[in-house]
């Protein structure tokens, strides 16, 4: 195996019953992704994004096929090996930050340490890197409600970041934001990318969106339709 890919899948499919009907959102899909690359996948509702989103997190297990991520053969894993997996090398960027409100951004970013065996010093580390990342040190001791969309963003990457995963998978993650906010997000999620190594698989609808991914790939009814290389935007 290429020591640079990160994401091998072969025939991925994915089924499930849906009433009386068996539903396929992904199809035999196939596709090999680099480490450090921003791959952006896009396509209409209901084409498999999302789907395939789940699958590459270890949220949800496929039906047949193969899905390698750094060697690991996480398609047939164990729910429990399947958490413990999922929590140590993927960081999961949701549209709406899923902030708690009652805690700070640090208290916030601090949560996917907090069941490690990590002493409160070591925490401090990780938590203090990660804002500086996603340049909000100086935010670190606001609640939500205290800060703009784009910043309650930014800290929901750095708490997809405290535990420095390989993989950063982001649904929509600027689709609740101004124009302003969602450009300084997109060039965050490159900055990761390019500067930091961080490979990072983003769904989108909007085309601007995925300009500033290093490749775009289209899905529709489950299928890879498309594929467009290298492109450098945004």
């Amino acid at each position: 195996m290429n020591n640079d890919i990160i994401i091998k899948c072969r025939n991925l499919t994915k089924s499930y019953q849906k009433g009386d009907n068996m539903v396929t959102p992904l199809q035999e899909l196939s596709l090999d992704l680099d480490k450090g690359k921003f791959l952006a996948l896009m396509g209409p509702s209901g084409s498999g994004k999302t789907t395939l989103l789940n699958l590459l997190a270890g949220i949800d297990s496929p039906t047949q096929g193969s899905l390698e991520i750094q060697g690991n053969d996480i398609a047939h894993l164990k729910r429990r090996e399947l958490t413990k997996w999922r929590a140590q090398n993927v960081g999961y960027i949701f549209q709406l930050y899923h902030l708690i409100p009652v805690l700070t951004a640090y208290e916030n970013i601090e949560l996917p340490l907090l069941t490690s065996k990590m002493s409160k010093k070591e925490r401090h580390v990780r938590v203090s890197a990660a804002l500086n990342l996603v340049h909000l040190h100086d935010r670190y001791d606001h609640y939500p409600r205290q800060l703009s969309g784009g910043q309650e963003q930014r800290v929901a990457i750095a708490r997809a970041l405290v535990v420095d995963p390989p993989l950063l998978v982001a649904d929509e993650p600027t689709g609740d934001l101004d124009a302003e906010s969602a450009k300084n997000i997109l060039n965050l999620l490159k900055e990761l990318s390019h500067v930091h190594g961080k490979t990072i698989v983003m769904v989108t609808h909007d085309p601007k969106a995925a300009n500033y991914a290093d490749q775009v790939l289209h899905l529709e009814k489950g299928k890879l339709v498309e594929s467009l290389s290298e492109i450098h935007g945004g």
